[in-house]
């Protein structure tokens, strides 16, 4: 590879230059009294208009890099060599005031997490304004400026949603306006930070297809960082793949994904269930092993102790990076080998597709309603849920935020009390309505992994502690039978035996959420709820726990309650599929029935926002507006305000649709007939 020269000095001219050139650098962590190398050698370049996305597991360096960039790494971190280039200008060499004026006008930064982007004493339209405010304009032209951002990002009435705190906004308006925060000087260069790892499928597509007009309308260049590949493939042009600090591979995002050229990029690209993949075709790849620390000191190649085809030049010397074709590198000395990189989880696993049949249902729900009663009003978050869920089963929960999921979760495990008249059964007895009253078998056969491991372990504790705690209590181990499990599930989360002794503020998300779920097995549940379990994973840890949690299921028939707005993995483990809105149940049935079609238009629409790794999505479904609020929802059909398959004849509005049954064990909540809404969806006719 042809070094990259350093960053032209300001004032030159830079018609020439291109958005982003990074040559060469470096970043060193100061921990512990012990310099410690988290970026090594990383370049690459972003041009004018180019969006360039990078990716890797985390601790892999993608975030340090940004925060190199704007100069706002941590006080104990330093770029300890290389050079910078934003427009031609490199923060590297600014003072004070030069680097206000870059962050102000050439570059800006969308974070993963918009709450925490916004002052929350604040109110949105003031915060906006600040940016035309520092521009130079008067409060008035900035409050105008303001308003018009907002419009331009989709946000309807801007001038009302101006006068709200951020504690107002849903998480997909709350991230619209952080991006309206972030293009409003019209940067060189945006930079997104996971940007739509916490949002619904919907509200993904609309923030994606938001900022792909916004970069075409400001001819602005993007660098995209994402954990998420089929996001990636989607809206960037080029991918530079970062490994423990090292740029492994790099070139166009299609070409990449389809050919990668690096065993680290073909092991990522295995960990994803392709479309159509389920539990029962095969167990997905896993990439074996951990990253190195910070500041490791491998003589070769940095991939080497993870590789399935290194041989003993990749341990002794590191590869340069090879050229692959046109704008392609990657720095692996057996390049044209990746094609046949062998698995690391074998193909051949005993298979077991759903639940026993003429089983009887380990979990009933009858008439299940749920109604808060806040300040304002009463607020119905379930409306006459009815579900039966055999042994063994995996029911997968889908649906926007807001839509019930997680609510229908709280009452099951007696965390939330539901409405007087509900039913709820575990194995055809009735149970408690208050976990509080459930007897200790009750409270053993159910446990739930929760989205936000933060807030579900005791900070005091250690690992070790968090994980037998349940292995004793629950299952009464004790000595060598409870060494022998406590090791079995941590391996199984795939944590090591150094990881007991830590406290959970010394873990990183996915470790956190590792531990959560070795807890909540630990007791042997014949039920667990999985409340966005893998959201805060890497692909790579991800395909760990979906293939524990299918061997689990297999092994010891535990029936799952799985909920995510990922819908590649709610259809890999499903085997059958409720789509949840405002409360209510639109379609429930067979997971490849509800995927395949026909299906209802709120299923049809949250399937088309999906995105996948060749870049292309189906037509996309459009809904209009945001979801209606559960204290004062629609007449007729809670989704006809939003549905683009309204009927004419006014009955959407007008009549609630009952959940009648278009195949057998297929129920849909619509009135348009299912051999109309197999035609209007192409969709072959049922039977």
């Amino acid at each position: 590879m042809t070094a990259i020269a350093p960053a032209a000095d300001q004032g030159s001219d830079d018609a020439g230059q291109p958005a982003l050139r990074v040559a060469d650098l470096d970043v060193t962590y100061r921990v512990r009294g012990q310099s410690r190398l988290a970026l090594k050698n990383v370049s690459f370049e972003i041009g004018r208009n180019e969006s360039y996305g990078l990716v890797g597991e985390s601790g892999s360096g993608k975030t340090t890099v940004a925060l190199a960039l704007t100069r706002y790494l941590p006080r104990n971190g330093r770029v300890s060599g290389g050079s910078i280039g934003i427009d031609g200008a490199d923060p590297m060499r600014m003072g004070a005031h030069e680097l206000r004026e870059l962050r102000a006008h050439k570059v800006s930064m969308v974070y993963q997490e918009p709450g925490k982007a916004l002052n929350p004493s604040m109110r949105v339209g003031r915060q906006v304004a600040e940016v035309y405010e520092v521009a130079g304009l008067s409060k008035s032209d900035a409050a105008e400026r303001a308003a018009q951002m907002l419009g331009k990002v989709q946000i309807p009435d801007p001038k009302r949603v101006m006068e709200r705190y951020p504690h107002e906004l849903s998480g997909g308006m709350a991230q619209r306006v952080v991006i309206a925060m972030a293009i409003a000087a019209e940067p060189a260069l945006l930079i997104l930070d996971e940007p739509t790892t916490a949002l619904d499928a919907t509200v993904e597509a609309e923030v994606l297809d938001l900022i792909a007009s916004l970069r075409a309308q400001l001819n602005t260049s993007v660098l995209f960082i994402s954990h998420n590949l089929a996001v990636i493939a989607q809206m960037c042009d080029r991918v530079g793949v970062l490994y423990a600090g090292e740029l492994v591979e790099e070139g166009p995002a299609a070409q990449l994904f389809a050919e990668p050229r690096h065993p680290y990029t073909v092991g990522l690209l295995r960990c994803i269930p392709r479309r159509g993949q389920r539990k029962d075709h095969g167990r997905l790849d896993s990439i074996p092993g951990f990253l190195p620390e910070p500041g490791h000191t491998l003589p070769g190649c940095i991939f080497a102790p993870r590789c399935p085809i290194a041989e003993d030049q990749c341990r002794h010397a590191p590869p340069p990076p090879f050229t692959t074709g046109e704008r392609r590198t990657s720095r692996c000395y057996r390049y044209q080998h990746t094609a046949d990189l062998p698995r690391n989880t074998p193909v051949d696993v005993e298979l077991r597709a759903g639940p026993e049949p003429g089983t009887d249902p380990v979990i009933t729900i009858r008439d299940l309603s749920k109604t808060f009663t806040p300040t304002g009003g009463p607020v119905q978050a379930l409306r006459g849920v009815n579900l039966a869920v055999q042994r063994g089963e995996t029911l997968g929960l889908v649906g926007e935020s807001g839509s019930g999921k997680t609510t229908l979760a709280r009452v099951l495990l007696g965390l939330t009390s539901p409405d007087p008249g509900a039913t709820v059964e575990v194995a055809g007895q009735a149970i408690a309505k208050d976990a509080a009253h459930r007897t200790r078998q009750q409270l053993q056969a159910m446990q739930i992994v929760f989205q936000n491991p933060d807030s579900s372990l005791n900070r005091r504790h250690t690992v070790r502690q968090l994980i037998s705690r349940p292995l004793t209590k629950l299952a009464g181990l004790s000595g060598p039978r409870l060494r022998e499990r406590l090791m079995d599930l941590v391996r199984s989360v795939r944590l090591e035996e150094r990881h007991l002794a830590l406290r959970p503020r010394q873990l990183s998300g996915g470790l956190k959420q590792r531990v959560a779920i070795a807890r909540a097995f630990g007791g042997g549940p014949a039920i667990v709820v999985c409340d966005e379990p893998t959201s805060a994973l890497d692909v790579s840890v991800q395909a760990a726990i979906l293939n524990l949690l299918a061997d689990l299921q297999a092994k010891e028939q535990v029936t799952y309650l799985f909920i995510s707005h990922d819908l590649g993995l709610v259809r890999y483990l499903s085997d059958r599929i409720v789509v949840l809105y405002l409360g209510r149940v639109m379609e429930v049935g067979p997971a490849e029935r509800v995927f395949s079609g026909p299906h209802h238009p709120y299923t049809e629409a949250l399937l088309s926002a999906v995105p996948s790794l060749d870049g292309t999505r189906r037509s996309r479904i459009r809904l209009s507006g945001e979801i209606p609020s559960a204290a004062d929802p629609p007449s007729g059909c809670v989704f006809h305000t939003r549905c683009p398959r309204r009927l004419a004849s006014g009955i959407c509005e007008s009549t609630e649709p009952p959940l009648a049954e278009a195949e057998p064990g297929h129920l849909i909540s619509c009135h348009i007939p299912i051999d109309q809404l197999a035609s209007l969806q192409g969709a072959e006719a049922v039977s």
